[in-house]
């Protein structure tokens, strides 16, 4: 791997500073939180922990579909990043994970949010937390391999 020479800055930023990692930490947590919620709920089959992955779903479906704008801007707007086949990968990627998790907050929603956990709703929760591991790694790859909205100055 050669050394980052020129970063790459972000067309979504504030003061210079990306608005995209700004906005997935708490849609991961939520999303992460939910294999934790399920399992809960599988052992101990109180309620409480269905309610629980309702809303942790909603929170990471709806959040991460926010993060993913900033992140749709610096792909399309700008080319250096349009150029970068890590930055297709992690965007198909992060499209696949908040499908998922959207399809699972869905699936959710209802007077019984536990009625279809198993065995699709904690498929699609793991399903959902190996994307985000794949997409994170690729994020990585573009922050620390690429310099995408890192200032390198």
């Amino acid at each position: 791997m050669k050394p980052v020479t020129e970063s790459i800055p972000s067309h979504a930023a504030i003061a210079g500073h990306p608005v995209h990692p700004m906005l997935i930490h708490f849609p991961v947590a939520a999303l992460i939180g939910l294999v934790g919620a399920d399992a809960a709920y599988l052992y101990t089959g109180d309620p409480f922990w269905a309610r629980a992955g309702l809303w942790l779903a909603g929170v990471g479906a709806l959040g991460g579909w926010v993060a993913s704008v900033a992140g749709l801007v610096d792909l399309l707007t700008v080319a250096q990043v349009r150029r970068l086949i890590t930055a297709w990968g992690h965007a198909l990627m992060a499209v696949m994970m908040l499908s998922l998790a959207t399809f699972n907050w869905q699936l959710r929603l209802g007077d019984d949010p536990g009625r279809y956990l198993m065995p699709w709703g904690l498929g699609m929760t793991l399903a959902t937390a190996g994307f985000i591991a794949l997409a994170a790694y690729l994020g990585g790859r573009l922050v620390y391999e690429q310099a995408v909205g890192v200032n390198t100055d």
